[in-house]
């Protein structure tokens, strides 16, 4: 049997693209050998001190909670338990148009069977320090110009390649996944390769 390989993802679960991609690397690793391993980072964190819109500003303020619940059971209970977490909460937010806050994150916890009581963490800065050490790591190689989804893959020199995206909608399934992890590898492998974008023309599709 062919080993599989790691693919690390970071997310923040109030994002809808990074939701979305999310869902693509599940399919992925169904049809290519890869291992996905999932990990924090914070829109919140990431958009300290920057002047922006008062709506995006409160959204920043409100997730905070989500980000420190996750690593709280991270810590506990290690990756695979944040993956099955991050799945209950996406489920809730992007799916159920559940609010952020308190009922969304005991719901969520209760889905997966963790003690609700976790949900305390979002009110704490207890786990700050490591969801900043979570973040920091996911975006050092990529730069602070971006949010998520990141991902850090294998590269073709047997090293890493760490980048942005992709943003799609809606996610491929099944060979079709498997098709655009191959492309883009490849874009990402190649040295001195940057960017490749075009206007999004559609809203996130959550099928």
């Amino acid at each position: 049997m062919t080993e599989r390989v790691a693919v690390d993802m970071w997310f923040d679960p109030l994002c809808p693209w990074a939701w979305i991609t999310s869902r693509w690397l599940l399919e992925v690793e169904q049809v290519r050998d890869v291992e996905i391993r999932f990990h924090v980072m914070s829109l919140s964190v990431l958009n300290e001190g920057r002047d922006l819109p008062e709506q995006y500003q409160d959204l920043m303020t409100k997730g905070w909670g989500p980000v420190r619940v996750c690593i709280a059971v991270e810590q506990a209970h290690g990756g695979e338990t944040l993956a099955k977490l991050y799945t209950a909460m996406g489920t809730r937010i992007h799916l159920g148009k559940e609010e952020l806050g308190r009922n969304m994150v005991v719901g969520a916890l209760t889905d997966v069977g963790l003690d609700p009581t976790f949900a305390d963490a979002a009110d704490s800065t207890e786990y700050d320090e490591a969801l900043r050490a979570s973040h920091e790591a996911g975006m050092r190689p990529v730069g602070t110009d971006v949010g998520t989804p990141v991902i850090h893959a294998p590269g073709p020199d047997g090293g890493k390649v760490a980048f942005f995206g992709p943003v799609i909608t809606p996610a491929p399934k099944g060979e079709a996944a498997g098709k655009l992890w191959d492309g883009v590898l490849l874009v990402a492998g190649t040295p001195g390769f940057y960017e490749l974008k075009r206007t999004r023309e559609l809203g996130p599709i959550f099928d």
